[in-house]
Order: structure tokens, then sequence, then C-alpha cells
């Protein structure tokens, strides 16, 4: 008898874990299938998730002018031009120092590669200036020789530079429709919805907008905190451009570790060609403390808060985007964890089983039953 109830049981089982894999494996199935959608979608996708990017940044400008009485489009053209001058502005505030001192960033350049060839031609490399000439002209050789490529990849770059003009275009005219009319959104959701899904939907909606706008804010405090201590840094060292480098550190910070990247290598080549190796060696260290504690320290900290995500979440989502999708990955790897985050919670508390109220709560002993 218990042979049996065994056998019953492990039958019982196995159904269960089948039906399981199967549901699973739809699951998997269908995430594929979406994520394969999105990739044929991109040229769409993209512009919309940068001007949703936009408008949870600039929204909280226009909700304080729609709460003065000003009409959405007016508060949302007004917005939508004070952005695009605030762009122009941080454009201006680090190309215009730049080109004021390019002739001595350009002499101090020439003066680090005669410094260089200097150091070289001494001990321990003691290389000479024909050694030094011949490999110039191996270098000029393979350049003629690869002029094809290097073509190709001029003409891949000046796509790519359209492509990204194309999208901020598109992302700036979606960002002044969802500052105008986003509100008008939710409503609209529940009258198009069926069922409870009017309910469920807008809910999910709203808590997803929310933590959109935390992500956002999060990661532009951070960028200000690299900015700030990134900043003293170089003014207590003596580097030119501080402020136009302190921008750039900022500005950078919204596009994880190639961004962070970019702009430690501007500051370092700065403090080189301008101050000279032992200044570019102290900035290379105060870049690289600052960008430790800020992608292990501050950056999991503040958004783990924001977002009700744990640090170790924020790290190995981080990680896992970065090597699928490289920069992009990288980028919605944070806020796509915490928008699943988010639906997760909502399943949570839908399904769990509600305490019981007044009406579904037992009569007590003795008492009479309404009709």
């Amino acid at each position: 008898m218990s042979d049996t109830l065994s056998s019953r049981k492990t039958a019982a089982a196995l159904r269960v874990s089948a039906r399981v894999s199967g549901e699973s494996l739809l699951v998997l199935v269908m995430a594929a299938v979406t994520l394969w959608l999105l990739g044929r979608m991109w040229s769409v996708v993209w512009p919309l998730i940068v001007a949703l990017f936009l408008t949870t940044l600039t929204w909280p400008v226009a909700a304080f002018l729609r709460r003065r009485g000003w009409r959405p489009a007016v508060a949302a053209s007004a917005v939508t031009v004070l952005f695009l001058v605030l762009a122009a502005g941080i454009v201006a505030l680090i190309a215009v120092p730049v080109a004021s001192q390019s002739g001595e960033l350009a002499d101090g350049v020439v003066e680090g590669i005669q410094r260089l060839r200097e150091w070289a031609a001494g001990p321990p490399l003691n290389i000479g200036d024909d050694q030094i000439t011949g490999a110039f002209d191996s270098a000029v050789d393979r350049i003629k020789n690869s002029v094809g490529s290097a073509v190709s990849t001029v003409v891949t770059g000046v796509s790519s530079v359209f492509n990204g003009l194309v999208t901020a275009i598109l992302a700036l005219f979606l960002m002044f429709f969802f500052l105008k009319d986003g509100p008008r959104f939710l409503p609209w959701l529940t009258r198009q919805l069926p069922g409870r899904l009017s309910t469920h939907v807008p809910v999910v909606a709203a808590r997803s907008w929310d933590t959109l706008g935390s992500f956002v804010r999060s990661q532009a405090f951070v960028g200000l905190l690299d900015a700030v201590f990134i900043g003293l840094g170089l003014w207590i060292v003596g580097v030119p451009l501080v402020l136009p480098l302190a921008v750039l550190t900022f500005v950078s910070a919204f596009v994880p570790i190639v961004g962070a990247l970019f702009a430690g290598l501007v500051a370092v080549l700065i403090a080189l060609v301008s101050n000279g190796l032992t200044d570019a060696l102290i900035v290379l260290a105060i870049i690289v403390v600052v960008q430790q504690l800020e992608g292990n320290v501050f950056q999991p900290m503040i958004q783990s808060r924001g977002l009700g995500l744990h640090a170790a979440v924020i790290l190995l989502a981080v990680t896992l985007g970065g090597s699928l999708a490289g920069v992009v990955g990288s980028l919605l790897a944070v806020p796509l964890a915490a928008l699943v985050s988010v639906v997760w919670n909502y399943l949570r508390e839908q399904l769990s089983e509600p305490s019981p109220g007044p009406e579904t709560a037992e009569p007590p002993a003795g008492a009479v039953a309404p009709a």
C-alpha cells in the first residue's frame, strides 16, 4: 500500500514539475520573442526610452508651471526650450574654454611628444632617432595600406552621428508631447483596457513612472558627486579647464562605464600636456579613487534607497546588462531591474491572501446572523 502511495506521489510530483517546466519554457520563449521584436524596432524604441528619461528629468518643472496656471502646451514648450538652452549652454561651457586654450594645449602636446622621445632615447630603452623614424614610417605605411578600412570607418562614424542627431530630435519632440499630454495617459489607458486590467495596469504604470523618475534623479545626483570631487581634485592639482572637465564628468555619468572612462581620459590628457607627467599620474589616481567610490559605494547605496533594490542586485544588473548589450545594456539594466521589481511586488500584493475584514469575519458565538 505504501509503495502505491509513494508511486502516486512521485507521479504527481513529476506532473507538477513538467507543468512548471513547460510554463517556464513558454515564458522564456515569449521573453526571447519580445527582445527580438524590440531589436527589430530599436530605431523607434531607443528615442522613446531617451524621451522618457528626459521627461522624468524635466517633469517637475513642467508640473510646477502647470500648478501656477500655465496651459499644458505653453508649459511643455517653455520647458523644452529651457532644456535646449541649458544643453547648448553646457556644450558652450565645454567648447569655448577648450577653443580659447587650444593653442596652449597644442604646444603642450608637442612638448609632451618631445619629452617622450627624449625619455625613450635614454636608459633603459635607449631608442635612437632612426628607430623612432623607422617606426613612424612603418605606421604611415600601415595607414596607407588601410585607406579603405579607414574610409569605411569614417563613413560608419558619420552614419552614427547622423543617427544620433535623428534620435535626439525625435526624443525632443516626444518629450514635448509627454510633458504636454502625460497626465492624460493613465485615464486614457483605463478607458481602453477591459475588466480588471483597467485597474491593475494603470497602477503598475504609475508606480513604474515614479521608479523611473527616482532612477534618473539618483543618477544625476551621482554624476554631481563625481563632478564635485573630481573638479575639486583638478583645482587642487592646478589643472586648467576645471569647470569644463567637471561639466563633462557630470554629463558622462549618465552613460555608465564608457562615460566615466572618456571623461577620465580627457582629464588625464589635459593634465599631461599642461602640467606634466607627475600631475597627470596624480589626476589619474584621483579619478580612479572617485570612480571606485562612485561605482562600489555611492551609486549602489543611492540607487538602492531610491529604487528599492539591494546594492548587490544593482551591481549584478549592470554587469549582466553590459555583457549582453554593451553600453546601452549597462544604461538600461538598473531601470529595467527596478521595473521588474515593481511588477513583481504588485503581483505579490494581489496574490497574497487579504486579512479578514468586517464583512468576512466570523460572527461571535451566540450572535444572530443577519437576514
